[in-house]
């Protein structure tokens, strides 16, 4: 494992959390707007296609921005990266205050989808790097952290919608980005930019097929994948049950309760080397196939609710490993571009799975969907990578030290 990192003498608690606030803050905002876009799109006057462009336009922005905002982390360091993006999420939720027109609607996400797309790689690069050797158990809360924005931003969106309207949303979205920003200003200690070798276009290449890098991104991609799915279909199963719409949704809340509660506890296990990261990886992909078949094949309500605290473990196990994986194996002086790829890696995932779930289903179903999302997450077991292999600033692997 590499060296841990000089830090400036900062509390490490306080250096921490507002990262873990900026992950809250993107998960939040992404799913609580969607959330309640799809509930009040009748009522504010979206068709179906202006609906599907609104929530698509969040994640369009992360596709195409989060691996050049997360480029520029490392050129100039990920504390302005971080603090920018978040105001600049606060300034684009207020331009949501104006929510009953569509276009203002469409300004406002499109804006969260671009400043999301700067804090957070930033932030997962941040997060690496104050780790100093613990990328483990600081991974699992971060990621615990994301997991509870996934799962209170839905029902609390929809609270607030119920009391103020899209414009309280907003409202609640713009002091939370602007709160988190004072205090990443406030708390974080301004990491500098690495001294950066020259790469190649052949070395980028080589850097973004490395099975160091590709590994965890299509484990991240399998496990966000899974996690988009679920979001959508399993409130859908729990309903064709009887469950009313309270115990439907609440079958997602289980899942990203389940997924934030295991990731710190796996993370610091593989700090104490009590969880090799294949393995891990691997079980973590295998729970969340079984638990995507047991809801497809197996019928009643209490079947469900198991399936999604499969899948939300699953989730819980392989995404921090991955993540640790991915900070362990990439010289610090290029990990805001490498999480940002990464991230690029989950969003397509994010997309993917419900479109494979979906498609499936119109032919042939929806157990036929869900199995077919089983097989393609336990398929992505096999890129699972190896033992971690430190990095040397040029990108070739360290030796091991014997002693």
């Amino acid at each position: 494992m590499k060296a841990p990192e000089a830090l400036p003498s900062f509390d490490p608690a306080s250096q921490r959390w507002p990262l873990y606030a900026a992950g809250f803050t993107t998960a939040f905002g992404a799913h609580a707007v969607a959330a309640g876009l799809g509930a009040e799109s009748a009522d504010i006057g979206l068709s179906l296609l202006t609906l599907g462009i609104l929530l698509a336009l969040y994640d369009v922005a992360e596709v195409f921005l989060k691996p050049v905002f997360g480029a520029l982390s490392d050129r100039i360091g990920p504390k302005p990266v971080i603090v920018g993006g978040l105001l600049a999420f606060s300034a684009a939720s207020v331009i949501g205050l104006w929510a009953d027109q569509p276009a203002m609607l469409a300004a406002a996400r499109l804006g969260q989808g671009m400043a999301a797309s700067a804090f957070s790689p930033a932030s997962s690069a941040s997060v690496a790097r104050l780790a100093g050797g613990r990328t483990g158990h600081y991974f699992g809360r971060y990621g615990s952290w994301k997991g509870l924005g996934y799962a209170i931003g839905p029902l609390l969106g929809a609270l607030a919608i119920i009391t103020g309207g899209f414009s309280l949303l907003f409202g609640i979205l713009a002091a939370l980005g602007l709160g988190v920003a004072v205090w990443a200003l406030a708390s974080m200690p301004r990491l500098q930019p690495l001294p950066r070798p020259r790469y190649t276009i052949v070395d980028a290449w080589r850097q973004s097929t490395e099975r160091s890098f590709l590994g965890p991104t299509l484990v991240l991609a399998a496990a966000t994948g899974a996690l988009g799915a679920a979001v959508g279909f399993l409130p859908a199963l729990a309903a064709r049950e009887g469950l009313g719409t309270a115990g439907s949704v609440a079958v997602v809340t289980v899942l990203a309760i389940a997924s934030a509660l295991i990731q710190p506890r796996v993370g610091r296990l593989r700090d104490h080397e009590r969880i090799a990261d294949r393995p891990g990886m691997v079980a973590g992909l295998l729970a969340i196939s079984v638990g995507t078949l047991m809801a497809g094949l197996l019928p009643g309500a209490a079947w469900i609710y198991c399936a999604a605290v499969l899948i939300g473990a699953g989730i819980g196990v392989s995404t921090p490993l991955a993540f640790a994986h991915l900070a362990d194996a990439t010289p610090a002086e290029r990990l805001g571009r490498t999480m940002g790829s990464a991230e690029l890696g989950r969003e397509l995932g994010d997309a993917g799975g419900p479109l494979l779930v979906g498609g499936v289903a119109v032919a042939a179903g929806l157990p036929w969907g869900l199995g077919a999302l089983a097989l393609a997450v336990g398929a992505a077991t096999f890129a699972a990578p190896g033992d971690r292999t430190p990095q040397a600033a040029d990108g070739a692997p360290v030796p091991p030290k014997h002693g």
